[in-house]
């Protein structure tokens, strides 16, 4: 398994996060009756995005961790020590177990956890119905950020203060999206571990919509699509790739009439730009 969050990961890494990524799931299915599975999925992404941070500090901690060459039991019993009454005891049934298991590299046992904590968090999001709202709240987001750069420059600097960087987000987007998407976003500005903000934010909304097992296709035109035609076009390119596609929708007037939409790699060009730009290619 890999995570667009964390990008690739080597063979054993991936065999692991996949051994760890049922345990997670058991943890929150074994919820008591009568809690809720959106709160216990965020106090688990939680706990797990701050272990993430403790890592990313820790370089010898994250190595002895990732050490296969110690006993799986001593790594297990290692973080059952260091951190028995710091998290939930889920929490910990999830750490123990990934420190069980054998990873390619320390990075990619940080890169793991961080992939679980998303996971938690939009597990939960989707049991309460807002794995949608989610993924359009993500991706929206990453739209306004790469429209406003000094904003999202401000937010990707590596030198800036951490608490005045986490209320200019709480004051960006504060009540206004789920708190599933604030968490998120705030972990992304806090531990951007390497990536950029805006890219961060699109790989997290390619992760919610590949959580409903849906394809992401990015569309974007002159001016706002009706209910009516943004069903059309869904249907239409589910047609096309033969699954089901989630639409992120921009508007451009400099795309003149029609369509841009890209899916993966390819990108249809119907726009009147777009053509105008292949007649240039074509009698240059």
């Amino acid at each position: 398994m890999t995570s667009t969050v964390t990008g690739v990961l080597h063979a054993a890494s991936r065999e692991a996060l996949a051994a760890v990524e049922l345990t997670l799931l058991d943890v929150l299915e074994a919820a008591p009756a009568g809690s809720s599975t959106a709160a216990g999925s965020a106090t688990l992404g939680g706990e797990l995005f701050a272990v993430v941070g403790l890592l990313d500090r820790e370089i010898g901690l994250r190595r002895t961790l990732a050490d296969s060459s110690t006993a799986p039991q001593a790594r297990a019993r290692l973080v059952t020590d260091l951190l028995t009454g710091k998290v939930g005891v889920d929490t910990l049934k999830v750490l123990t177990t990934a420190a069980s298991a054998r990873w390619s590299s320390p990075r990619e046992l940080v890169d793991g956890l961080e992939s679980l904590a998303v996971t938690a968090l939009l597990v939960g999001a989707e049991r309460a119905g807002r794995l949608d709202a989610v993924e359009d709240e993500l991706f929206r987001l990453g739209r306004i950020l790469a429209d406003q750069s000094e904003l999202e420059q401000v937010l990707s600097n590596r030198t800036g203060d951490l608490e005045g960087k986490r209320a200019l987000v709480r004051e960006l987007i504060g009540s206004k999206v789920d708190a599933t998407t604030e968490t998120l976003v705030q972990n992304l500005v806090a531990r951007p571990r390497g990536r950029q903000l805006v890219p961060g934010l699109e790989a997290l909304a390619a992760e919610a919509a590949r959580r409903r097992e849906r394809s992401v296709a990015h569309v974007v035109s002159s001016g706002a699509l009706s209910a009516e035609q943004q069903d059309r076009l869904a249907a239409t390119l589910q047609r096309i790739y033969s699954r089901p596609i989630a639409l992120h929708l921009e508007i451009d007037p400099a795309v003149g009439g029609g369509l841009v939409i890209r899916v993966g790699d390819e990108v249809i060009d119907g726009s009147t730009s777009g053509q105008l730009d292949a007649l240039r290619r074509r009698f240059s």
